[in-house]
């Protein structure tokens, strides 16, 4: 049996650094930098900066 390959893209959450839990899920490629992006958290009403966290597999 052939090993299996690795995906090209990585999914990804973006969560807010104004710490409420919010969380936006997203794909970069597997090379590149980490991603970081201000977008909109609801929860605090404000745009705010979103830094990567690595999606954890479940099971």
């Amino acid at each position: 049996m052939a090993a299996k390959t690795k995906a090209k893209t990585l999914i990804v959450r973006l969560i807010s650094t104004a710490q409420t839990g919010f969380f936006y899920t997203t794909q970069r490629p597997r090379v590149g930098p980490k991603l970081s992006a201000i977008k909109y958290d609801p929860k605090v009403k404000q745009r705010v900066l979103f830094v990567e966290s690595r999606k954890t597999k479940k099971g």
